[in-house]
């Protein structure tokens, strides 16, 4: 199997990775900067993403990809790799929750391509919504519920809004200058736990739900 659809399928599938020990959650780190997206009459539209993955699976996704400069890829050079983890998404959702009392639903995503700068890929997406909406208040969560991924939100400006209406806030929710600190112990015990009990129906099977960190704006 070609080693770019391997890992795309693997990260979908929440099966082990080469790039993680073998006994442990998560396998795949990614630090998560997001933006939301308003239209003129301040509709939201959608949310765009900059996932930057941890070095190993960065390593491992470009092994076998030809470039024209060593040690460095353009975004063609990338593009089939993209597609083929964008598409790999969709079977979790693109682990994107936008809601505005419930879960609002995405169209499929555009403008996607990898980066690639210090040894790290960066994937940009855009979610748009299929169909806009009003609200003064909306929530989004970027997680892994299985935790074969570890999301962890940028440390400066992990949302971002863009053509928002005027006085519009952000808040990061749980306490989370704190709770990034503090939750660092608790991922190393989450990592001593067996494999077994991350499947389906294991004991740590939504792990994942404790370290999600809910993202909430408010407009006027």
């Amino acid at each position: 199997m070609d080693m770019r659809v391997l890992l795309g399928w693997l990260l979908a599938a929440g099966l082990l990775l080469a790039s993680g020990p073998a006994s442990a959650h998560p396998h795949v780190w990614i630090t998560a900067s997001s933006e939301l997206l308003y239209a003129e009459d301040g509709s939201i539209t959608g949310v765009r993403h900059a996932w930057t993955f941890d070095d190993a699976f960065s390593a491992n996704a470009v092994q076998g990809l030809q470039e024209k400069s060593k040690g460095t890829y353009t975004r063609e050079e990338l593009a089939p790799l993209a597609k083929t983890q964008v598409e790999s998404l969709k079977h979790n959702a693109y682990f994107t929750f936008l809601s505005v009392r419930e879960r609002l639903p995405f169209a499929e995503p555009v403008d996607y391509f990898f980066d690639y700068e210090d040894d790290h890929l960066t994937l940009h997406f855009t979610l748009p919504l299929q169909t806009p909406v009003k609200a003064k208040t909306v929530r989004l969560a970027i997680y892994d519920r299985s935790f074969f991924i570890d999301f962890r939100l940028a440390k400066e400006h992990p949302l971002k809004l863009v053509g928002a209406p005027a006085g519009c806030e952000i808040w990061l929710g749980h306490s989370w200058q704190a709770r990034s600190i503090g939750n660092d112990r608790d991922r190393e015990l989450v990592q001593e736990a067996s494999e077994d009990t991350f499947r389906e129906g294991g004991a740590n099977a939504a792990v994942g739900l404790l370290f999600l960190v809910p993202i909430l704006v408010e407009c006027p």
